[in-house]
């Protein structure tokens, strides 16, 4: 990898957090009673809840979770086409971060959640990973290969129809907002530097 922490470190700007873009919709309280209404319907409640980390949540769950695996979402591939305009951008220089779009195959990392209120921890996954209306991403289960076998994981993917759907942006754009965009949770560099870490 060439992406180095000097390089990385180069790209960083202290940015100040302007808070929730008050143009936008965001979720409130029934919505996410009602998503997680939505998704226990659709997952077994005899079989273990996995969780499939493909960017951040590699390397910074921030979950209880009682096993970790490596494994292959097919059908599915890890892109920059998600804009941010917090976090790791600003309106003014909106960033990228990586999000499952349709096609090709994408290795990650399976979490297994642990046996507790499956309620409760699908809460607080939708309110890290979902935040705006419509949302950026669609959770969604996916069937995952790993060395010990399929196992069925609940994944986060792009919403092409979302606001923050940066569309298919060719490698030198890419490039260029990682480089130079930067939010107060720092740069897109610093974001992909630290995926490709802990892969």
């Amino acid at each position: 990898m060439s992406l180095t922490e000097e390089l990385v470190a180069r790209c960083f700007r202290a940015v100040e957090d302007t808070g929730p873009d008050p143009d936008a919709a965001h979720l409130d309280d029934s919505d996410y009673e009602a998503m997680v209404d939505a998704l226990e319907a659709k997952l077994p409640a005899t079989e273990p809840l996995w969780l499939f980390g493909y960017g951040s949540l590699i390397w910074k769950p921030e979950i209880d979770h009682v096993e970790e695996r490596v494994a292959v979402a097919r059908g599915w591939h890890r892109s920059f086409c998600m804009k941010m305009t917090r976090w790791r951008g600003t309106k003014d220089q909106p960033g990228l971060m990586m999000a499952l779009d349709r096609g090709g195959q994408c290795k990650g990392v399976a979490f297994r959640l642990g046996d507790g209120d499956r309620r409760q921890q699908l809460d607080k996954l939708l309110r890290r990973e979902v935040t705006l209306k419509p949302t950026s991403y669609h959770p969604r289960l996916l069937t995952l290969a790993s060395d010990s076998g399929p196992l069925k994981g609940l994944a986060f993917v792009i919403n092409r129809k979302g606001t923050t759907y940066a569309g298919p942006l060719d490698e030198d754009e890419v490039v260029e907002r990682l480089a130079t965009c930067c939010g107060h949770w720092g740069s897109g560099a610093d974001y992909l530097y630290n995926t490709v870490k802990n892969l």
